[in-house]
């Protein structure tokens, strides 16, 4: 009976099923379908509140990307996968999912690190893309250069310029295997 209670509320169907124009549709008792939306901000406080999962063990110096491939990165022996963020002193899960999604938003962590990051390398998958002309000089204006490459080079260019002492940081989007 609570289940029904749930699903009544949620749908606002009467008790002989769920209107829909002239038609009702029958009421269906699942315990399942009171689970089967999306939480949204309204339906959820944790929705809301920003996570943070340092993803690295401790480390004594620089971090360097051992390997990469189209699931993840190996950075100092922690595997991440997707794309993640790289700067020291940390390893951080970055939330795009191709160079289309590289925004001020998305680039904003790299600007407010202490220290100040003198170099950002981003990764844009398998092949270099083209960003948005306004994303680059917004983050030139922060202060920091940025290298945009495919992620292969851009690894290499990340790991380079940190062995120099460099303070460096790199946004990775892993590369995707060519489709056949």
């Amino acid at each position: 009976m609570a289940g029904q209670t749930c699903v009544r509320l949620f749908l606002r169907e009467s008790q002989y099923g769920l209107r829909l124009g002239s038609r009702t549709l029958p009421y269906i008792a699942s315990p399942s379908l009171a689970r089967s939306h999306k939480l949204g901000p309204a339906d959820d406080e944790m929705y809301q509140k920003t996570s943070l999962t340092v993803m690295q063990k401790e480390s004594d110096g620089s971090p360097m990307i051992y390997s990469y491939s189209s699931r993840g990165f190996n950075v100092n022996g922690n595997r991440v996968f997707g794309p993640c963020a790289v700067m020291p002193p940390a390893i951080l899960q970055w939330n795009v999912s191709s160079y289309k999604d590289i925004t001020e938003d998305s680039l904003a962590l790299f600007h407010l690190l202490e220290p100040h990051i003198e170099i950002l390398v981003l990764g844009t998958g398998a092949h270099t893309e083209r960003l948005d002309p306004s994303i680059l000089s917004f983050i030139r204006k922060k202060g920091i250069a940025v290298e945009v490459q495919d992620t292969p080079n851009a690894c290499a260019t990340f790991n380079f310029l940190a062995s120099e002492g460099r303070i460096t940081a790199a946004g990775l989007i892993p590369p995707t295997p060519p489709v056949e």
